[in-house]
């Protein structure tokens, strides 16, 4: 089975490299092909649940969320370019942003409409507000 999935190597502690592309689970579904790693899901993990089955790197590797905030501590998600139109048209449901090559991810807690703004920085196209005076 095949299917559209995020994935963050854990290499450089709890905030690391993020991407969503195709992932290919294999028949027993607890290994992930992304990439040509083969990534093992764990029983456990603090912040994982996968290694690297050739290089014991920790990995996460979780379904896309519609809200787009994929990323723990948020930051910036780079999206495969085999990817790309799927995840945007059926995931996030957001034709509008299908060039978009990758995003600013919101803290997992945040709302989309933040993640919405986040999307305009990365594209350039942030509005500024004036700040209050005080």
């Amino acid at each position: 089975m095949r299917r559209i999935m995020y994935v963050e190597n854990k290499r450089g502690g709890l905030d690391g490299d993020g991407r969503i592309g195709w992932v290919e689970l294999s028949r027993s579904g607890r290994t992930y092909h992304y990439r040509g790693r083969h990534l093992a899901r764990t029983g456990s993990g603090y912040k994982y649940n996968c290694v690297d089955a050739e290089t014991r790197e920790a990995y996460w590797v979780s379904g896309p969320r519609k809200d787009g905030a994929d990323k723990l501590y948020g930051g910036v998600v780079h999206i495969d370019e085999d990817a790309r139109v799927e995840y945007w048209t059926r995931i996030r449901e957001r034709p509008d942003l299908v060039e978009l090559t990758e995003y600013r991810a919101g803290a997992s807690t945040r709302t989309a409409g933040t993640t919405r703004r986040n999307d305009e920085r990365v594209r350039g196209r942030a509005r500024s507000r004036p700040r209050p005076s005080a």
